[in-house]
């Protein structure tokens, strides 16, 4: 294979490095594991490395931390759940210095809890408010190592599956970050963290002589084939993992695949999940149409507020006043649909500890009744939530619909009616009444109360 790192060096070669740096400190190894060709190589030269190793000798413990963002492939969810499993089963069976975490955001972090709680725009490639790696990816991840760096009151080295031949992009950003002549580098926000990426110089073609050796078996015991089909199907059936019996056989890779959530929406076209479609997975064709159908209504003017969270407005360079997060019609709608498509496919696609994250924002920003997403999950499950019964509204309708008509009589906006309760409700019991005062001005002073004026202003410029 042409430009392979094993033309110049050998596996046994690079064992040798895995296993020097390894017995180099006492700092606690992390490897991120997503599942993925790249991650599953590491885990397995690692756990490969202490499986050889002198009992006596396997002196620090090593974490597999998976995340899970909550919004996966169902296919890619539930192998990364099996081999999570299988590979904690395993070093106990061992007797492998090796733990595994499944790590998740929180429950009023996650995806839906941002886009259909806060109303987020939904992420996009280019777009300046792409807030999703960081929720639900990057933060439990972080928030896991920076516990182990308590725990062990240590700095920690973790492993990445990063390689140089995955893209010219990658390339260069591995090599600015590199330190020649150096196997570790500073991680560049984890001030007590280093990264080691031991299969930074191997080829795709590389990573899959790895996973096919030894009959497709992995360290910990469990087949390969399972991963060689995933990246099959992601392709759509079109490349399908051969080995080279003859150096006159052509090769093919299943390594231009990437996994990722089912509902993202900063590609174009998700072609792992298209591919899995194309390939018998027709279960998963309504996550396609819904993804399709939630990207198509995130520039609709009328499906978006005309200001920002904190009140604050922008205008376009056409002079328009700038989209901010989805209406609150907007976030039922979606979520209208998504338990409709949950009850469809019989998968759980929104969880219970997200559904009460979701009502608990709705109660402190939106929701002057408290009812809303439980008679709406009830309307559309026929199933309670396990706290219907013990909501109780902040005022009665009869009441609600005399603010509205209030507001409408006296030209007050009633999103500013509301903002004023809610922001008495949660600040009333402070010993400090200056605390109420303020925040009370706040929401009196928000921009997008002033917005005509704002532009004027702007025009003058």
């Amino acid at each position: 294979m042409s430009n392979s790192y094993f033309n110049e060096n050998t596996l046994e070669d690079l064992m040798k490095e895995i296993e020097y740096v390894y017995l180099s400190d006492n700092r606690p190894w992390i490897i991120g594991y997503s599942g993925g060709k790249d991650s599953t190589v590491v885990v397995h030269l690692v756990y490969t490395m202490l499986l050889q190793l002198d009992p006596q000798k396997r002196h620090k413990p090593v974490y597999v931390v998976s995340s899970d963002t909550m919004v996966e492939n169902p296919l890619i969810k539930e192998y990364l759940s099996d081999m999570i499993t299988a590979i904690g089963n395993a070093a106990k069976r061992d007797k492998v210095p090796l733990t595994c975490k499944l790590v998740q955001p929180d429950p009023s972090n996650t995806f839906w809890a941002n886009v259909i709680g806060r109303g987020f725009p939904t992420p996009r490639l280019n777009g300046s408010f792409r807030w999703c790696t960081d929720r639900l990816k990057i933060a439990p991840s972080g928030t896991f190592i920076e516990n182990i760096i308590n725990k062990h009151n240590s700095e920690v080295v973790i492993l990445l599956g990063v390689r140089k031949d995955e893209s010219i992009t990658r390339k260069k950003r591995i090599e600015d970050r590199e330190i020649i002549g150096k196997l570790l580098n500073r991680h560049e926000t984890i001030k007590d963290a280093y990264v080691y990426p031991p299969i930074v110089e191997l080829t795709t073609e590389d990573v899959w002589d790895i996973i096919s050796s030894n009959n497709n078996i992995a360290a910990w015991g469990t087949s390969n084939s399972r991963i060689i089909e995933l990246y099959a199907g992601a392709d759509s059936g079109e490349c399908p993992f051969a080995g080279v019996s003859s150096k006159n056989e052509q090769t093919q890779s299943c390594g231009q695949s990437r996994f990722g959530c089912w509902i993202c929406t900063v590609v174009k076209e998700d072609k792992s999940l298209n591919g899995f479609i194309r390939s018998g997975h027709r279960e998963l064709i309504p996550l396609a149409e819904f993804r399709k159908w939630l990207i198509s209504i995130r520039d609709i003017e009328a499906n978006r507020e005309k200001k920002r969270r904190d009140g604050k407005v922008y205008f376009t360079p056409s002079g328009k006043i700038g989209l901010g997060p989805f209406t609150w019609e907007m976030r039922k709608e979606i979520l209208t649909r998504l338990l409709r498509l949950q009850e469809q496919i019989n998968y759980e696609l929104i969880t219970i500890p997200e559904l009460k994250a979701i009502d608990k924002i709705w109660d402190d920003e939106l929701d002057l009744t408290r009812l809303e997403l439980v008679n709406l999950y009830y309307d559309v499950t026929g199933k309670k939530l396990p706290w219907h019964d013990l909501k109780k509204p902040l005022f009665d309708i009869p009441t609600i619909e005399k603010l509205s008509n209030y507001a409408e009589e006296y030209d007050v906006p009633i999103d500013l009616v509301k903002n004023l309760i809610f922001v008495t409700t949660k600040n009333k019991h402070f010993s400090n009444p200056k605390i109420l005062r303020g925040n009370l001005e706040k929401s009196l002073t928000q921009q997008w109360l002033h917005a005509s004026v704002l532009k004027e202003l702007e025009d003058e410029d």
